[in-house]
C-alpha cells in the first residue's frame, strides 16, 4: 500500500479520508495547510499528496507546483467544491487528478485507486 498526504484546511474532511483510506491499508500522514503539507513532501515513500484547492496562505495549486518541483515523481489529487478553480490546475503535469466536492468515499477511494496506477 502507499504512503499519502492530506492537505486541508478542514479537520473533518481530513479525518474521514485518513480513517477511509487507513482501512484501506494506506499510511497517512494529515497537513491543515499547504505550507505544512509541503515540509513533509520529498519525505521517503511518499507517493501521493491529496490536497483541497481553497485554503487559507498557500492554496493547493500553489501547493501542488510547489510539491511537483519538489518532487516530480509524486501524484496529487486536487479536491474543490468549484469546477473553475479545478479549471486553475491544467497546467500542472499528467500527475494530477481532480475530485469534486461533494464526494462519496467511495469515489474519493476509486480516484486514489487511479491516481496510484
Amino acid at each position: 500500500m502507499a504512503q499519502i498526504l492530506i492537505a486541508d484546511d478542514d479537520a473533518a474532511t481530513r479525518d474521514l479520508l485518513r480513517r477511509a483510506l487507513e482501512a484501506e491499508g494506506h499510511t497517512v500522514k494529515t497537513a491543515s495547510d499547504g505550507s505544512e503539507a509541503l515540509e513533509q513532501v520529498g519525505t521517503a515513500g511518499l507517493a501521493l499528496l491529496i490536497t483541497d484547492v481553497q485554503m487559507p496562505g498557500m492554496d493547493g495549486i500553489e501547493l501542488a507546483k510547489a510539491a511537483l518541483a519538489k518532487a516530480p515523481g509524486l501524484r496529487i489529487i486536487l479536491m474543490s467544491g468549484f469546477t473553475d478553480q479545478l479549471g486553475r490546475a491544467g497546467g500542472l503535469s499528467g500527475n494530477v487528478r481532480t475530485l469534486s466536492k461533494p464526494f462519496t468515499l467511495d469515489k474519493a477511494r476509486a480516484e486514489v485507486k487511479a491516481a496510484l496506477g
